[in-house]
This record gives structure tokens, C-alpha cells and sequence, in this order.
């Protein structure tokens, strides 16, 4: 008896599986460009090798393990005591997580020198990593190099040479785990209402007591916990918080001082485990001068984290576009692949473009954060730094959240099955990225602060007109509608002026000059290379969708197909 033959849809639907771990970092030729404009010279040929190994290392080891986690809940779970009845506070994860944990940590990510070289390095393999969304070891690798950063540049020598060497290591069976706990339930993003008290331990010189309860606490599992607390009788606000190092254990078994109240269930990030902490007398060393400890978390845990999740971001919206463009190469209906049809041809054209702007920036961003950890920012930069580190938070999150759901769509009804692809994983992952280390109106209202206080404006035009200036001779024109439109903007932010806008309004303007930036970021590294003409056309089509006010009016359909070439 024959076989049946097997459905021409199910083939093409296979093939396209098959081939969904091939050359994740090649399909992102963008990726090696702003690494390149940004380093100011050509990649290393070690750093090729690395990504690609690295991309290959996130689609056939990572990636699995993730979903291996996720596919029957088998999430994380609190073990509170051991078998005799002490009390451990443990966390327990499905084995496939410390496969996961394992091939990130040794790539190297937590082990980057704070320079130019090493933060576009951690920038590069940050990207890639994210293309599993947070899969359990993203966030606990932020706060692990956060943490780092914090003890290296503020702590007490001594601190920090006894901590520094286990956060940098990359064999994840014997690195420790940073952690950042800074929410309190009635503070929320009100940090300056947290009320988690610190005083002086009699007996340990220099350590002090922390008691309290935190609401938020991603990396439940964490070695070491970086959180805020008012020394007794600091002032009210953020001024009086001082920023504290708290080990999870003294001596490897017992629990420092804490409880953990209850593991979140979350709407994603699901594999990573957050908690509600109560702490107790737990003993905890200053990060740096207790009285500048709200200064320590912004600018070494919370900059950190709002530069990596806007890379993170720019991750997902990676896999959303590799993910939706290879479906609509196989994909076929009524005789043709679904690329081929003009409403999902824009459609695809315009999920590359947010990533490549989301690149473009990011980049750009990591080269600034290089330079300010070398000491060789101009003010210029600086003022462009203290701008992106917060608006690229709020824009490349609510980017990768309409990305994701936009790669659902091509994919249909099939884009809403768990088990089908990576995309409502990647969709409730990008929900919670928009959420964390501070909501959109509450950095919008911090670059407002800082407009009013003449910190942004002038230094920041400044730098963008330096990135449009590396603009090809072909892209001139766009050049200049992306100043105008920059110009016009970042003037609703001068002094003076930004005091006059309301919220909204101030999130409307933050958000247009976000779009300048990207687009000059884009227009920076078009060059004038083999892949000047479809990155001019990315820049031009990316413009179209965000700063067209009654400019020449684009021939979209040609400016899909210059931005898409051939879908398979």
C-alpha cells in the first residue's frame, strides 16, 4: 500500500524550521556595520568568529534550553527549607536552565573590559543573547555586570577585590550572581519614598544592618544583592538613600538576614525568578560614600541596566524580524510566498528597519557608555549619553512589543502557537522589558528634569549634527530633513521651554528626537560600501514612517524592495 504524500504546506513549514538556527549574527549584516563605524575600524577577525559562534551557541543550545523550560511551566520554584527543616531559601530551577546559564556565561559577557572595545564587544553578544528574549539568564547577566561596575568604580578596595573576580567569571557552575533590589510596594518608581531601613552594625567595622521588605527582587537567586536603604537618620528622599552590598549567606549555608516572601507569576520573563524579600538584620557593606547611595544606583546599576534592555530589546525585535521574514519566504498562498504580497512585503520592510534603527542606536549608545568608562567623552557626549541612556529605554522597548506582535501576524494564527515558534514567548518578554528599571512616563519626566536644567540640548544637537556629517554624499538630502526635524525638536526641550510642556507632550518630543537620533545613527553607517544602497534605503523608509512632515513624498513600494532584496 502506498504512503500518503506528504502536504507541499507541511514541507515548506519543515524546511523553514530546519533552517531557523542558520547564521543568526550574518542575517543581521547591520549589526557588524555599527560595530564597525563605532570601533572606527574594521571588526577583528576574532570578533567575526565570536559572534557567529556565539549566534550559533544562542540557536542550538541556549534557545532549546529555554524553551524546555517554558514549554510545561517548569519554571522557577522557592524551596524555603532543606530535608532536616533549616531554613535555606533556595531557589530551584529546571536543569535546562543551567545549560542555558552555562553557554552565556562563557562567552564572555560578564568578563569585558569597561572600555570602548570591551563595552561594544558586550554590546554585540548582548544583542544576539536577547534573540531568546530573557530566557532566565539575560537579566541575571545585567545586574551581574552592574553590580561589577558598581564595586570596581565605587566601592571600598577592599569590597571590591573580594567580590569582583567571582562576578567576572565565566564558568557559570562558580560565578556569582549580582542582583538589584530597589523597589519597595510603596515606592514603585517613587524610589525617594523607599523606606528600608540601614543602621551601623555594632561589631563588623564599616558593615552596617538592613532591615525591611522589597517588593520587586529579580535574581531571587542571586549571590549577592545590590539594594538601597535609609541609613537612620538620613533625610527624606532620594538624597538621603545610601546604596548597600548584602551577600546572600556568611557562611554557604545559612540565609543573611532574609526571607523570601513569594516567587512572582509573571506575564514573561517567566523563567527567571522574581521575588518579594523581607530582610532582617541582614548584614550589608556600603557601595561607595553612604550618603551618595542614590547617585550609585543610578549611575552604575540603573544606567547599566536601561542601556542593556534597550540592546535587549533591539535582540527580540531581531528575532521577531528573522523569525516573520524566513516564514514569509516559505510560506505560500495562492501561488505565491506571502512576501511576495505588497501588504506583507511593507509590513516585513518595516520590522527591518525598527531593528535596524534599534542597532544603529544601541550601538551608538555603547560606544558612549566605552568612551565615558575610558574618560575620553567630550561634554557633548556626555549630554548625548545622559539623553539615550533613557530614551532608548522607552523607545526600543515599546518597538520590539509592536514588533513582535507585528511578526505574529505575518505568521497568522499559527504566530499565537507556543510550540510553533518563539514569538509569544518573545511577546510577553517584551512587555516586561518595556516595564523594568523605570516606566515611560517615568523617564520621560527624568530627561524633562534634565532639559529644564540645561544638561541636554546644545551638547546633544551637537553630537547628532557630528553623526550626520558621516552621512553618504548620495543621502545628503535626508540629512538634512533629519536635522531640521532634530533641530525643531530638541529646541522644545531647551530651558525655558520644556518647563512649559506637559507630560505627554514632553513624551511626544522625547520620542521625535529619539527618531532623529536613530535616523542619524542609521544615516552614520550607510557609507558608501555594497551595503550603503538597501542601509540609505532602511534610513530613508525609516524616516518616512516617523519624521515625514510634508517632505517629498517616498515611493514606498520601491523603497520596500531596496530595504527587503530577495526573502529566500
Amino acid at each position: 500500500m502506498e504512503s500518503a504524500p506528504t502536504n507541499p504546506g507541511r514541507l515548506d513549514l519543515a524546511r523553514w524550521l530546519d533552517e531557523a538556527t542558520v547564521g543568526w549574527s550574518r542575517a543581521h549584516p547591520s549589526l557588524a556595520r555599527h560595530l564597525e563605524t563605532r570601533l572606527g575600524e574594521p571588526l577583528p577577525a576574532s570578533w567575526v568568529g565570536e559572534l557567529d559562534g556565539f549566534a550559533t551557541t544562542v540557536a542550538t543550545v541556549i534557545d532549546p534550553a529555554v524553551a524546555r523550560c517554558e514549554s510545561h511551566r517548569e519554571l522557577p520554584r522557592h524551596v524555603p527549607y532543606d530535608g532536616v527543616g533549616r531554613r535555606i531559601e533556595h531557589v530551584e530551577f529546571h536543569p535546562a536552565h543551567a545549560e542555558a546559564a552555562s553557554a552565556a556565561w562563557a562567552a564572555g559577557l560578564l568578563d569585558t573590559d569597561l572600555s570602548l572595545e570591551g563595552d561594544l564587544r558586550l554590546a554585540g553578544l548582548f544583542f544576539l543573547l536577547a534573540h531568546v528574549g530573557e530566557g532566565g539568564v539575560a537579566c541575571p547577566i545585567v545586574c551581574t555586570i552592574g553590580l561589577r561596575r558598581a564595586l570596581e568604580r565605587r566601592a571600598d578596595p577592599a569590597l571590591a577585590e573580594r567580590y569582583v573576580a567571582s562576578l567576572r567569571e565565566v564558568d557559570s557552575a562558580r560565578a556569582a550572581r549580582g542582583a538589584q533590589f530597589l523597589t519597595e510596594v510603596q515606592g514603585g518608581s517613587d524610589v525617594g519614598a523607599n523606606v528600608v531601613v540601614a543602621v551601623p552594625d555594632p561589631e563588623v567595622p564599616g558593615a552596617w544592618r538592613v532591615s525591611g521588605e522589597k517588593w520587586f527582587c529579580s535574581v531571587a537567586d542571586a549571590d549577592l544583592f545590590a539594594l538601597t536603604a535609609r541609613p537612620d537618620g538620613a533625610p527624606a528622599g532620594t538624597r538621603g538613600l545610601g546604596c548597600f552590598l548584602v551577600p546572600r549567606t556568611l557562611d554557604g549555608v545559612t540565609p543573611n538576614g532574609f526571607t523570601i516572601r513569594r516567587l512572582k507569576d509573571k506575564l514573561g520573563t517567566r523563567a527567571l525568578a522574581s521575588a518579594e524579600i523581607d530582610f532582617d538584620d541582614a548584614l550589608a557593606f556600603p557601595i561607595g560614600e553612604v550618603d551618595d547611595g542614590f547617585a550609585v544606583a543610578v549611575e552604575e546599576l540603573l544606567n547599566v541596566s536601561r542601556w542593556l534592555n534597550a540592546l535587549g530589546a533591539a535582540g527580540i525585535m531581531g528575532r521577531a524580524w528573522l523569525v516573520a521574514s524566513s516564514f514569509a519566504a516559505r510560506r505560500r498562498a495562492f501561488g505565491r510566498s506571502i512576501g511576495a504580497f505588497d501588504g506583507v512585503a511593507e509590513q516585513l520592510a518595516l520590522l527591518r528597519v525598527h531593528t535596524d534603527a534599534a542597532i544603529a542606536s544601541t550601538m551608538a549608545l555603547s560606544a558612549l557608555v566605552g568612551r565615558l568608562d575610558e574618560g575620553t567623552a567630550s561634554d557633548d557626549e556626555a549630554c548625548a549619553h545622559r539623553f539615550l541612556v533613557n530614551a532608548l529605554k522607552v523607545v526600543t522597548s515599546l518597538d520590539a512589543t509592536a514588533c513582535v506582535h507585528d511578526a505574529i501576524e505575518v505568521l497568522g494564527g499559527n504566530g499565537t502557537i507556543e510550540d510553533f515558534s518563539v514569538l509569544p514567548r518573545l511577546y510577553r518578554d517584551a512587555v516586561v522589558f518595556e516595564s523594568w528599571e523605570g516606566t515611560h512616563h517615568v523617564l520621560c519626566a527624568q530627561i524633562q528634569r534634565d532639559a529644564a536644567r540645561g544638561l541636554l540640548t546644545e551638547g546633544l544637537e551637537r553630537w547628532l549634527e557630528r553623526e550626520l556629517e558621516g552621512a553618504p554624499d548620495g543621502a545628503r538630502p535626508l540629512a538634512v530633513r533629519v536635522h531640521e526635524a532634530a533641530h525643531e525638536s530638541i529646541a522644545r526641550l531647551a530651558p525655558g521651554r520644556v518647563e512649559m510642556l506637559s507630560g505627554s507632550a514632553a513624551r511626544r518630543v522625547v520620542t521625535r528626537v529619539t527618531r532623529c537620533v536613530q535616523a542619524a545613527t542609521m544615516l552614520r553607517a550607510a557609507g558608501d560600501d555594497t551595503a550603503g544602497a538597501p542601509a540609505t534605503a532602511s534610513a530613508e523608509l525609516f524616516v518616512a514612517r516617523h519624521l515625514a512632515d510634508g517632505g517629498p513624498s517616498p515611493d514606498w513600494r520601491a523603497l520596500v524592495a531596496a530595504v527587503l532584496g530577495p526573502l529566500g
